[in-house]
């Protein structure tokens, strides 16, 4: 009988093991081993507004209040689904013809020749001369990667420059994803003033000297309403001075434009800013996001819109689009954009949209004035609350300070950022005075 034949098999266990280890020592030591390959890898630090959602939840106190999503809830503190939104997927439901095959690659047609006429107007000469390069995105991030990524390879003040110069200016404070979608895509991201924290309010004159000072034909992010997170837009007089700067220094216009609608209740009036810059013939591109507006969240639907100077430029600023959104998505989703073509493409349909973002921009406008008038007129709070209803769109920059909104969440279980901004969404009749009462509690150092 052989040695083998012998061995008992716990003993052919243990060699079978002395076998693997000695491979994996051996291994090991020839730094072969696949555990290692992200051995390295650093753990992530959680998202701040995610994470604050998460702790809301877990919250058991009966009138705990959430002020950090940024999504919009109804007067009962639940999302809503706007009712033209429930009658355009009724009617895509009922329509035999529809498919799951692929969209083109820059979207749905139907959407991407109505989507401009909605931020620029129907009638801009933009879009009658076709310059407008419209491409169907993942929402407005997405349109804001793929407008970076095509700045990054084509703009052509840029040709020719390393990473470290090819710049986005970036208002401070701006939409905190803002400097990371930029920066892995290479880009380097550099503030420009823009809030003034003593006094609640736009910093004006030293956000013009920015961009007085930065070098010509720099790429400047702009905010097309409803800035976010402090809410303080420029006037339409600022928004003139802002354009002659930009004309005269040859600066290009990154605009982003998140809340169309949802900022005052006026489409047309939330677009004035883009439209004065085309206007004015600056060079921009314009991202649009249908998820406030339309309350889309989850079905991430955008747009990117790329002005040029004449259509043949539109034309191949169209084509390396497609390319680029090929590498990367191959293809948009269809469904929401079928919502959003048949809101924007069925005159019915779009004055039952336009109700529907009155409603909600409405409900937000009078959660400012209810808080304003607790915050005024009821508790006499210390400090000047005219910012609260001067501000505009989901956010306001309460001018809490950071100690204040540390005691609002842990002695309040008023669920809000620590640099004071506040969801107004999350407001509603049901807790506004005691949001109120607990402001004024943090202010006179009480909470």
């Amino acid at each position: 009988m052989s040695s083998a034949s012998s061995t008992s098999p716990i003993d052919r266990v243990l060699q079978l093991a002395t076998h693997l280890t000695t491979n994996h020592n051996n291994n090991m030591q020839n730094g072969s081993h696949h555990a290692d390959a992200f051995a390295d890898v650093p753990l992530a630090p959680p998202d701040a507004i995610f994470q604050l959602t998460a702790a809301y939840k877990a919250d058991k106190f009966d009138k705990k209040v959430n002020l950090g999503v940024g999504a919009y809830r109804d007067n009962e503190g639940k999302p809503w689904v706007l009712p033209v939104v429930k009658k355009a997927k009724a009617l895509i439901q009922e329509q035999e013809n529809i498919d799951h095959e692929y969209l083109a690659i820059t979207g749905l047609a139907d959407f991407t020749k109505a989507s401009p006429k909605l931020i620029f107007g129907p009638d801009s000469d933009a879009i009658k001369e076709n310059r407008v390069s419209a491409v169907q995105t993942i929402s407005g991030t997405g349109a804001n990667h793929l407008a970076a990524l095509f700045l990054y390879k084509y703009y052509g003040p840029w040709k020719g420059k390393s990473d470290a110069e090819k710049v986005i200016y970036l208002s401070n404070p701006t939409w905190a994803n803002h400097k990371a979608i930029f920066a892995n895509i290479g880009c380097k991201t550099i503030d420009y003033p823009y809030y003034d924290a003593k006094t609640i309010s736009l910093d004006f004159e030293n956000f013009k000297k920015t961009l007085n000072e930065i070098p010509e034909s720099s790429v400047v992010l702009l905010h097309a309403c409803a800035h976010n997170p402090t809410g303080v837009d420029p006037t339409q007089d600022q928004w003139k001075e802002i354009a002659g700067i930009f004309e005269k220094r040859a600066l290009f216009a990154f605009f982003d434009c998140a809340y169309q609608g949802f900022a005052s209740g006026d489409l047309d009036n939330d677009a004035w800013a883009v439209r004065h810059f085309v206007d004015r013939k600056i060079p921009l591109l314009v991202c649009q996001s249908y998820a406030k507006n339309a309350g889309l969240y989850g079905e991430r639907i955008g747009c990117l819109n790329v002005v040029s100077k004449d259509a043949d430029e539109a034309k191949r600023v169209l084509s390396q689009l497609s390319v680029l959104q090929r590498s990367e998505i191959s293809n948009p989703p269809s469904f929401g954009a079928r919502i959003v073509s048949m809101l924007l493409n069925d005159e019915q349909m779009f004055q039952e949209w336009i109700r529907d973002v009155k409603t909600m921009a409405g409900r937000i406008i009078e959660m400012r004035e209810a808080l304003y008038d607790q915050l005024v007129n009821k508790l006499h709070t210390p400090g000047d609350w005219k910012h609260i209803t001067t501000q505009i769109g989901m956010f306001s920059f309460t001018g809490l300070n950071p100690e204040q909104c540390k005691k609002m969440v842990e002695n309040a279980h008023i669920y809000m950022t620590g640099n004071g901004r506040i969801s107004m969404a999350g407001l509603n009749t049901n807790n506004v005075q005691y949001v109120a009462e607990c402001i004024d509690k943090a202010v006179r150092g009480t909470l």
